[in-house]
């Protein structure tokens, strides 16, 4: 990274779009878009860490991606999986990495969940950063949850503020995320982050996930240096 840069974000959100279209263009099997998916996600995470970035959160599963094929969404479900229950958890347990998880657990595979939790549990207590994996994972529906739960607390209607709903949220132990970058010439959030990123800077990258690039992150960053984020003043 350049010298010269300098407002490094505090969290970056990722939405790691693209993989399928990367295998279609290499004529290689969808599948195989997502095995490399998974293996740029890992370097990421690293150039993250290795920039000063303290948080990276990772969009690697929808609420809608259910909609695919039970081939490639099961798949998909062994793939985050293995990377939860791999001695990739060791070395980030070692290298001071929290790891987070975010979206609707309940819909989960209870394997899945279980590795999820083990994975969070063996984490919690570090300290040096932190990666957030958003696994069926929906604005809407994050923010529909967090409207059932100040109902189940029974919160009278006249005491909820933004902080209330904030607080409900599956990202309330979160920072805002100061940028996402979005991957594959997209240039939409689809509902990512959608209470926690209202101020966020976007910036959108033509690459496919699988070929975004230490420079592609650095031009990024590059890019957010130079904005003046007013936050409405």
């Amino acid at each position: 990274m350049s010298p010269k840069t300098k407002n490094i974000p505090y969290h970056i959100g990722f939405i790691a779009d693209g993989n399928r279209r990367w295998a279609r263009a290499k004529g290689l099997p969808t599948l195989e878009g997502h095995r490399q998916g998974y293996d740029k996600l890992k370097k990421i995470g690293r150039w993250c860490k290795d920039r000063g970035i303290k948080v990276a959160t990772f969009w690697v599963f929808s609420t809608d991606n259910w909609n695919r094929s039970k081939k490639e969404v099961d798949y998909l479900m062994k793939l985050l999986k293995r990377a939860l229950n791999s001695k990739e958890v060791g070395q980030i347990k070692k290298e001071g990495i929290r790891i987070r998880v975010i979206g609707r657990m309940k819909d989960l595979a209870k394997p899945l969940q279980e590795a999820i939790k083990k994975a969070e549990e063996s984490t919690k207590n570090n300290k040096e950063g932190t990666i957030v994996f958003a696994i069926n994972y929906g604005g809407r529906a994050e923010i529909t949850d967090g409207i059932k739960k100040i109902i189940r607390k029974k919160i009278p209607a006249e005491k909820i503020t933004e902080k209330t709903v904030n607080q409900n949220l599956w990202t309330a132990d979160l920072p805002y995320p100061d940028l996402i970058i979005r991957t594959s010439g997209e240039q939409r959030l689809s509902g990512f982050l959608m209470w926690a990123g209202a101020y966020t800077e976007l910036y959108f990258c033509k690459n496919h996930w699988p070929d975004f690039s230490e420079k592609d992150l650095d031009k990024a960053l590059k890019d957010y240096s130079h904005r003046q984020r007013r936050f409405g003043k």
